[in-house]
């Protein structure tokens, strides 16, 4: 191989490069050796079809939505968090599944009805054992405060359209780019106000499958979905992870109709992880987000 220019060796003793969050500096190695360590340091996470992200944070491991949880997540090696997310009754946006707190509280209080203060004098965290006593409700300010530099989170918005205006005012506060962001709702009118009003953040519609007793067939089907996508306006699908739907034909017809990008929920088996990584999605959702990690390295 020939000597590289001298103005390339100079450019690479300059190059600084940010990848996966970490500085690194290419020094006198030739621009190739940088990019070849640019790869390694990449690794799984960043090809296609490898991004792990936890649900509800690491949620086998501590109680779902909390801080202990997303921490833990990124600790695990998650590539990104995914939380959900309703209005209280002064307006703050709040991580919590249920619209009710009965679930993994130690008092039920419906969520729009409750003020944040109220919410967050709630312990959520020691349902799952002692350890996490004391867990409060986060906002989704707290939960932004905890993803580190090129990581995800994934935002599902489980209310109306009511809660799009507000998710986007913490999201210009927070500093957190846009490209880090996606933002999902099983709520149709929600996710195409979400793309409305912030048209550079990913945003996913979500479906399930119910299969029809008479014919055996599922629905939604392929060309509905893609319809649906369509008429949203939305970058993409979040599909429940059923193989018996989601198949290499399923997802052929899919792109065939024009849906380039989805991702699966909620995958804690390895073989099914393996299955679906092998596939291409924008990212795998799991409750076990360290061995799903681990699944996919081998």
């Amino acid at each position: 191989m020939k000597r590289p220019k001298k103005g390339v060796r100079d450019l690479s003793k300059v190059l600084r490069l940010r990848t996966a969050g970490i500085p690194l500096r290419v020094a006198q190695t030739g621009l190739l050796s940088g990019l070849l360590m640019i790869g390694m340091i990449m690794g799984e996470s960043d090809v296609k079809g490898q991004r792990v992200v936890a649900h509800r944070g690491a949620s086998r491991d501590a109680p779902e939505n909390t801080l202990a949880a997303f921490r833990l997540a990124w600790k695990q090696g998650a590539d990104g968090i995914e939380g959900d997310f309703y209005l209280t009754r002064d307006g703050e946006v709040v991580c919590i599944h249920d619209k009710t707190t009965g679930r993994t509280a130690d008092q039920d209080l419906t969520v729009a009805d409750a003020t944040l203060a109220e919410l967050q004098g709630l312990d959520v965290g020691k349902w799952k054992g002692d350890e996490f006593t004391g867990q409060a409700i986060p906002t989704l300010r707290q939960v932004i405060s905890t993803v580190p530099e090129g990581k995800w989170l994934i935002i599902e918005l489980k209310a109306g359209p009511e809660i799009v205006e507000p998710v986007r005012q913490v999201l210009a506060k927070s500093g957190l780019p846009g490209e880090q962001v996606c933002i999902i709702s099983f709520n149709q009118q929600t996710i195409a106000a979400a793309k409305r009003l912030m048209p550079r953040i990913k945003a996913h519609w979500l479906t399930s499958y119910k299969q029809q007793g008479q014919t055996d067939s599922w629905l939604p089907s392929a060309s509905e979905l893609a319809e649906t996508v369509k008429r949203l306006s939305v970058d993409g699908l979040g599909m429940e992870g059923n193989r018996q739907v989601v198949t290499v034909e399923f997802l052929a017809e899919l792109r065939k109709r024009g849906v380039q990008e989805f991702h699966v929920w909620t995958i804690d088996d390895s073989a099914d992880a393996k299955f679906f990584a092998a596939q291409g999605p924008f990212g795998i959702t799991t409750n076990r987000p360290l061995e799903i990690r681990k699944a996919l390295k081998k």
